[in-house]
């Protein structure tokens, strides 16, 4: 009875150690979550207060120890890791001063760090964030050719991800798993067609920082950006589509650095790129950069107008012309670039649309014959788009001849010479070659 007594007593004193060590700790990390991707891991600690952190890495094995001040743990750190190949465990270890919490990472080898606070937004309260990313990233790739005639290649990027919802629609529903749906398809139907090639900036439930969504679409020599995201008002009534493009006064201050800065930033400015790092004459570099920032602007521009012409055949559009905004992901001064707004997920039955697949399809459709035909008028010059001297054009319903010829910007009169009409009268289910624009 005396032993027992004795256990017991050891027992309440090592429990009132534990929670004497954290009883007097400000912070506490109270959830961890690990995003895996194929570039890089993000892993996310939830704190209750804004953290006070140190870190160090240790090699053999390769590890990194992140001291969290004044915090105590109360997150679970089991079963975090199935699907990441870049962190082997995620443990505890003693810490060097009372009242904190010590995390050691265990990792599979070297990794690039980016360690910082995140203040509370939206959802999420203060976060640590810990980004890992593999010291060989994506590599440039050479583009596939058809004959000796290269693809257009097209980045497609799908908003948000990992830590980052977007909007959440009244129903729960998340735009990061509306943006990738519509990305997979619209993918899909690109890569299906002969001379053109997607590249999806995220083919997962993970985050890319704005930044290196240009640069993987750069890297991937991409012609042109599209971004899908779904919009959200603080009330239910907005609904509707929209595109929007870069502002003139955020592409004009990119350029601006881009100038001063062109012996770093050249491979940014596209074909004369070498010319404006080389050349001593300040007004030449001012303007071929010029040129080609005006050049990818009024690309886009125009490559929008196509867009909403798709769209509105499909849903309603909240904005029936092109919108520019300062956006961090259309502000490349050498990639034409487009943010498509899908619909409003804060609205309940756009909700509802944006989560069926069949609407999600119809969409992605629209873009793609928007992208199709967009480049049948525009197409680079070594292009297998450009080697063809017409392309072919099903008549649907609703359509006349004066609609296809404006849809690739052709005249009636060319439409017609081609395919040896003698009159303006088309038929649903006629088929019609249609010629390449001047």
């Amino acid at each position: 009875m005396q032993l027992c007594v004795a256990h017991l007593r050891i027992f309440i004193a090592v429990i009132a150690l534990a929670i004497s060590q954290y009883a007097f700790a400000k912070n506490s990390i109270d959830g961890v979550r690990v995003w895996p991707s194929p570039e890089n891991t993000r892993v996310v600690f939830d704190l209750k207060s804004t953290p006070e952190f140190t870190y160090f890495s240790l090699t053999n094995p390769q590890r990194l120890v992140i001291d969290f001040k004044d915090t105590q743990n109360v997150a679970s750190l089991r079963n975090l890791l199935a699907k990441d190949k870049r962190i082997k465990n995620i443990r505890l270890s003693s810490p060097k001063e009372k009242n904190s919490t010590r995390l050691v990472l265990d990792l599979t080898e070297a990794y690039q760090l980016n360690v910082f606070a995140l203040a509370p937004a939206g959802q999420y309260g203060d976060r640590l964030v810990v980004d890992l990313y593999d010291k060989d990233r994506v590599a440039q790739k050479d583009t596939p050719t058809i004959n000796n005639k290269r693809d257009i290649v097209i980045a497609v990027v799908a908003g948000h991800g990992g830590e980052d919802p977007g909007s959440i629609g009244p129903r729960g529903t998340y735009e990061k798993h509306v943006t990738l749906k519509i990305a997979k398809k619209l993918t899909a139907l690109i890569n299906k067609q002969p001379g053109l090639k997607a590249v999806m900036v995220r083919t997962g439930d993970y985050y890319v920082n704005h930044n290196r969504k240009t640069v993987i679409a750069r890297k991937h020599k991409a012609d042109l950006l599209v971004s899908i995201h779904a919009d959200a008002f603080t009330s239910p009534q907005p609904s509707g589509a929209s595109v929007l493009v870069q502002s003139s006064r955020r592409a004009h201050s990119e350029f601006t650095r881009w100038i001063a800065n062109r012996q770093e930033e050249s491979e940014l400015l596209g074909g004369a790129g070498e010319t404006i790092k080389m050349t001593e004459d300040h007004n030449l570099a001012l303007t071929l950069a010029d040129m080609k920032k005006e050049y990818t602007m009024e690309s886009s521009y125009t490559f929008a107008e196509h867009v909403l012409r798709e769209l509105k055949k499909v849903t309603k559009l909240h904005k029936k012309r092109p919108e520019g905004l300062s956006l961090a992901v259309l502000k490349s001064s050498d990639i034409p670039s487009v943010l498509i707004e899908t619909g409003f997920i804060s609205n309940p039955g756009e909700e509802k649309r944006l989560n069926s697949s069949a609407h999600q399809q119809k969409l992605a459709r629209a873009i793609f014959n928007s992208i199709d035909s967009y480049f049948s008028s525009n197409a680079p010059s070594g292009t297998y788009y450009a080697s063809q001297g017409y392309r072919q054009h099903k008549i649907s319903r609703g359509e006349s001849l004066s609609v296809v010829a404006h849809r690739y910007n052709v005249s009636v009169g060319k439409i017609k010479s081609l395919n040896n009409l003698s009159s303006d009268v088309v038929h649903i289910g006629q088929t019609l070659k249609i010629p390449r624009a001047d």
